[in-house]
Parts: structure tokens; sequence; C-alpha cells
């Protein structure tokens, strides 16, 4: 559902949930898999299979019996990220509105972005061709690191090849056995996967709840703790209660990362994100983001105090034994983030057609949750609804993503729309106009 995790892009990943008792035991019950709406991704995490190279047959089957659902994943883009676009549906060519993509500034298209690409390309061809450490880095990297660290008024940075690899290896170079994270049960799987390889000890607060971090906190006393939060959850699209976390932890003398991959550019006065919109950049040491959202590009970065970055360019391995980012991808970055920095409106546009469409939904009785930002879920609630409405909805020209549990609680199943700053009035009432026409009289008559 989401390049960064794979198959779900929130804490509520399906190796945390135990799987069900009524799924098929063997082969021959697995043939009997007519119904995929009985099932999910939470249900094939234990199987019977003796090889481990194999799945567990009730997998395959279920997939297959889920096939007319699933085509609504890994759909085929045949043009740019752009507001509109076109996709293979059904085999044909296939005009979208895209409300799919994290393209939030529209700087994955700007001309002065692709051309800086295009003349990095010519100058130092197509890839790094080495990891940072021995061969990978070019002058182009160096100056990115030293802009994102001037950006955010940081001692120093580095770089990763990807969001997912960046986000694991820092929370993994950073921390220890004896360690504790301490993570939003709505975080990041690259996150909790970070915290796992490190072999540290894990405790989950409930979503944006102090009094559940301070219990969480309380329950390791004694222990190096790291606080782990995010801007803004891509699933919900709601703020982190930063503030009131920021004063628990500080209570506890816990330290804490923010993972700002969906707010890093797009939010805040200035950009710098959520911490800046919150006004709590000085009380956080160390910020991850990522280039593959606001940035339209690719990969991501952690900055903060040049000690703590020097120990994580030996100690974090998706750094050390990747290879770099392509000097393409980095040119393109320099001028995102140059464009981003000095064009605020784009910022601005965001957000007034965030509010637009958000209203409108609420108008029309379409739950989108806790969002207050630019990410909406449209909660359906029901998982063969969802799919039926998904399908009506490529039909109809609307390009939204389906999220299925275990990605969401099952009665948070939903559409997630993504509003950007170069979305217009007319793209935007034009979506509303399908949804209006689809999802309202589905939700009506099923209230």
């Amino acid at each position: 559902m989401n390049s960064r995790n794979g198959v779900v892009e929130n804490g509520s990943v399906a190796h945390c949930f135990n799987p069900r008792t009524d799924i098929p035991a063997t082969e021959a019950e697995a043939e009997h898999v007519q119904d995929p709406a009985k099932f999910s991704l939470g249900d094939f995490i234990v199987g019977q299979s003796t090889d481990p190279l194999r799945p567990p047959p009730q997998f395959t089957q279920w997939r297959k019996a889920g096939a007319w659902e699933a085509s609504l994943y890994e759909p085929e883009l045949l043009a740019t990220a752009g507001v509109r676009t076109t996709i293979n549906y059904d085999g044909k060519r296939h005009p979208v509105i895209n409300l799919c993509s994290y393209n939030y500034l529209g700087l994955a298209t700007r001309p002065e972005v692709i051309a800086a690409a295009a003349e990095a390309l010519q100058r130092y061809g197509m890839g790094a061709c080495g990891s940072p450490t021995l061969s990978g880095k070019t002058d182009l990297h160096r100056e990115l690191e030293r802009r994102v660290a001037e950006f955010l008024g940081r001692e120093d940075a580095m770089l990763f090849n990807s969001g997912f690899g960046g986000a694991l290896g820092t929370i993994s170079g950073l921390l220890r056995k004896t360690d504790v994270a301490v993570l939003d049960n709505r975080s990041h799987l690259s996150l909790r996967d970070g915290a796992v390889l490190a072999r540290s000890r894990l405790e989950r607060f409930q979503h944006n709840d102090p009094a559940s971090l301070d219990a969480a906190l309380s329950r390791r006393k004694g222990k190096r703790q790291l606080v782990i939060v995010e801007g803004i959850y891509s699933m919900d699209g709601d703020f982190a209660d930063l503030n009131r976390l920021l004063e628990v932890a500080e209570s506890h003398e816990a330290s804490v990362f923010i993972d700002e991959a969906h707010s890093m550019l797009a939010c805040g006065p200035n950009g710098r994100g959520a911490a800046e919109h919150f006004g709590a950049e000085g009380r956080i040491r160390l910020i991850y983001g990522t280039f593959s959202k606001a940035f339209g590009a690719l990969g991501g970065f952690v900055a903060g105090p040049s000690e703590t970055i020097d120990y994580l360019r030996f100690y974090a391995h998706s750094y050390v034994y990747s290879c770099a980012l392509p000097p393409v991808v980095i040119a393109a970055i320099l001028k995102a983030l140059e464009i981003g920095t000095s064009e605020p409106q784009l910022r601005d546009r965001l957000w007034d057609n965030a509010h637009y469409f958000r209203q409108q939904l609420n108008g029309m009785r379409i739950n989108t949750g806790h969002s207050t930002t630019y990410i909406m879920p449209l909660i359906i609630g029901d998982r063969a609804r969802m799919y039926r409405l998904g399908h009506e909805l490529r039909r109809r020209g609307l390009f939204v993503a389906p999220v299925d549990y275990p990605a969401v609680p099952e009665e948070g199943i939903c559409f997630r729309a993504c509003v950007t700053a170069n979305h217009t009035r007319a793209d935007l009432d034009e979506a509303l106009n399908i949804i209006e026409d689809t999802i309202v009289p589905e939700l009506l008559q099923h209230a």
C-alpha cells in the first residue's frame, strides 16, 4: 500500500495481529477459499508450509479469490504524478483525477526541478555506483547535506537512499538492546522495524495520548528511552499532539525523535514541518524526513547534532552498506528545496485546498476521521463495499487509495485522499461530484 513499508503504513501492522482460527489449515481446505472478504493480510503470517520460500497455501488461494479486489493495488501510471494523470485500468488507458499522490507542492513536475535533474544527468551520469562511505558521494550530496542542516537550523544532516531505509537505519543505529523505544501505536512500520532490528525493548502508547505515554515511560524507569512520534500521521491525516507529548517526555528526561515525512516542506511558516508548526523545534534534537513527499523525489535524511550524525554515518547500516542516491535525484531535491523555501504561496494553496475539500466532504456527511491536514481518510467501514466503490470511482475517473485492515481497524476501512497545491477548485469540485454520486448514496443506504 505504500513504498515505505510494503504492506501497511502505520503501527497496525499485519504481524501485530494474531492469525484467525477459522482460516483453512490444509491445501485441500484452502481450495475452498471463496470469500476474500472474510480474511485479511493479518491472517496469513503463520502458515503450514515446511518450506520457508513457499507462502502459506491458503494465502495463495485467498489472493486468487480476491483478484478483482486486489486489482486496485499497484496501479500502472502511464504519465506523471500530476493532479490529473493516466492509469492502466481494465487494460485500457484511463484518465483520472489524482488524489493518491504525495506530490503535495507539485514539485515533482516543476520545469526547474526537471531541468536541474537533466543538467546533473549530463554531468554525473545516472547512478552513484557506490556507497556514500566509499565512493558514491558527490559534491552535490555534500551541498544538500549542508542545505538541509541550514534549512532546519541543525549542525549537520545525512542522506539516505530511501525513506523506509533511512528511518530503519537511524533508529537501529541509535538504539541498543538495553534501550527502550517508546512508539505511538500509529507509528510507521519503518520506525518499529528499526527498534526491532536494534533488539531494543519496545513500548507503545495510545495514539496522541499523553497519559498513555506517561504510563509507558514509567514502566521502564532507569533505562535510556527514546520517544518516537510523527509530525503528521499518514493514515489518519492528523498532527502529533506535540507539545503535550513533549511535556511528558521531558518530565521523564526521555529523548524525542520526530519523523516529519509527510510534514516536511508542506507545513510550518517556513516549511520546517510539524515541529515548526507547533513552535517546538528547540525541544527536539533529531529530526527525520523524506524527499519522496513534498520534495517530489526520493530518499530520506536525518538532521541533528554533529556528533550524533557522525556516529550514525558508521552505525546506520542502511547508509553505510547501500548505494548513495543518484546525483540526478540530489540535483532535483536541491532545486525543490530552493523553490519550496522561496514560494510560501505553495503551502498556502495546499492548505486552502485541504480546508475546502474536507469542509465539502464533511458537508456530505463523509467521515474524515481526525484529519486536520491535506491527508484525509474517507471512511467506509466495510471491506466489500469499499472495493466495490473503489472500482466504481476508478471507472468514473477518480483515483483514491483503498486502505484495508490491518493497515486500519476494520471499522476504519477507507479510501485515502491526498490534496495538493496544484489541484484547482475545478479539479476538487469534479472529484467531489463523483464522490457525491457514488459514495454518499451507499453510506446513506447503510446508515
